[in-house]
C-alpha cells in the first residue's frame, strides 16, 4: 500500500512504513544528533508511546552513568530495562528490525581492545542493566522472531547542548580549563579513553543499520585510544590555559564501577566500510573554541 501525505510518498507494509526509522529517546545527546543528520528518514516516537511506527526501530532510551546508585537504586533499572519491555510488547508479531544502542561499558571495568565476541563483565548498576538489557532484547527477538541488532558505542565526545552535558566530562573539564581552574586527574591520568565525536558516531550507527547484518552486535569506536592525560594536555595547549593538573588516587566506587581503561576494537564496523570524517585533534579543538 502506497500513501501520499503533503507531496511525501510513503511506504507502508501492512501498518508499519518501510522507508523510516521509528527513533525512540529522540531528545537525548546522541538520538537528537542522529535526527539532525538524517531528518527525512525519521519518525520521533514520544517518550509517552510506545509503538513503533516503521519496520525499523533505533533505540537510544538510556540513563548515562553508573553513579544514580547514590540518589535512587531504581532509576538504572527504571529507565534502562522496564521502559524497553514496555517497547519491546509493542514489538511482538511484527516484521521489523529492532537496532538497540548500548554501551562498551557491558564489558567490564578495564577494558582494552574489547572484540564484540570478547566476555562481558560489567560492574556499576548502568552498565550491568545495559548488559541485561541486550541479554533480554536478544531472548525476547528469539522469542518472537523480531530481528535485531546491538551497537555498543564508546566514549562520544561533542558540543552537547542537552540536559545531559553535565555528564560530559570532557567538555566539563574543557570548561574549566577555560577558566584557567585546576584539574583533577586520577593516579598519573594514563588511562585510555577511546574518542568518537557524536557526528561520526551517529554516521556509524546509520551504516549499521543499512549494511549491518541481522542478529547481531557492533562496536561503534574510533580505534584509536589516547592517554586520558594527553587529550587533557592537546586541550590545555589548544586553549591557551594556565590550568595545572592535580593527581588523587583513583577512587573506590570508581574501581567497582566505572572502566579505568575504556577502549574497544572497531574492526568490524570498519570492515563496513566506515571512516571516522571528524578526526578527534579537529573535534578538540572544535570543542575548545
Amino acid at each position: 500500500m502506497i500513501v501520499i501525505s503533503i507531496g511525501i510518498i510513503r511506504i507502508f507494509r501492512g501498518r508499519l512504513m518501510i522507508n523510516k526509522l521509528s527513533v525512540y529517546g529522540a531528545t537525548g545527546f546522541i538520538g537528537g544528533t542522529f535526527c539532525d543528520l538524517y531528518p527525512d528518514e525519521v519518525i520521533k516516537i514520544s517518550r509517552e508511546e510506545r509503538k513503533p511506527e516503521s519496520k525499523d526501530i533505533i533505540y537510544f532510551i538510556s540513563t548515562t552513568t553508573n553513579s544514580h546508585v547514590f540518589k535512587d537504586l531504581h532509576k538504572d533499572v527504571d529507565t534502562n530495562l522496564t521502559v524497553l519491555m514496555d517497547v519491546l510488547e509493542h514489538c511482538k508479531d511484527e516484521d521489523l528490525t529492532f537496532n538497540f544502542v548500548s554501551s562498551a561499558f557491558v564489558y567490564g571495568t578495564d577494558v582494552i581492545d574489547a572484540k564484540e565476541g570478547d566476555p562481558c563483565e560489567p560492574g556499576g548498576f548502568y552498565s550491568i542493566t545495559k548488559r541485561c538489557a541486550e541479554q533480554l532484547l536478544i531472548s525476547y527477538c528469539k522469542t518472537f522472531n523480531v530481528k535485531y541488532r546491538i551497537m555498543r558505542i564508546a566514549n562520544v565526545y561533542g558540543d552537547d547542548k542537552t540536559v545531559s552535558a553535565q555528564k560530559n566530562v570532557l567538555k566539563f573539564l574543557i570548561g574549566l580549563m577555560k577558566e584557567d581552574k585546576p584539574l583533577t586527574l586520577y593516579d598519573d591520568g594514563m588511562q585510555l579513553r577511546d574518542y568518537m565525536h557524536v557526528s561520526d558516531i551517529c554516521r556509524a550507527m546509520k551504516l549499521v543499520i543499512d549494511k549491518g547484518e541481522i542478529n547481531s552486535t557492533y562496536n561503534i569506536a574510533a580505534g584509536n585510544p589516547l592517554p586520558f592525560k594527553t587529550i587533557m594536555e592537546k586541550a590545555r595547549d589548544y586553549l591557551g590555559s594556565k590550568s595545572e593538573f592535580k593527581y588523587v588516587d583513583y577512587p573506590e566506587f570508581n574501581k567497582v564501577a566505572q572502566a579505568y581503561n575504556y577502549s574497544v576494537n572497531g574492526d568490524k564496523l570498519m570492515n563496513l566500510g566506515f571512516k571516522p570524517e571528524i578526526s578527534f585533534d579537529e573535534g578538540l579543538k572544535s570543542l575548545c573554541s
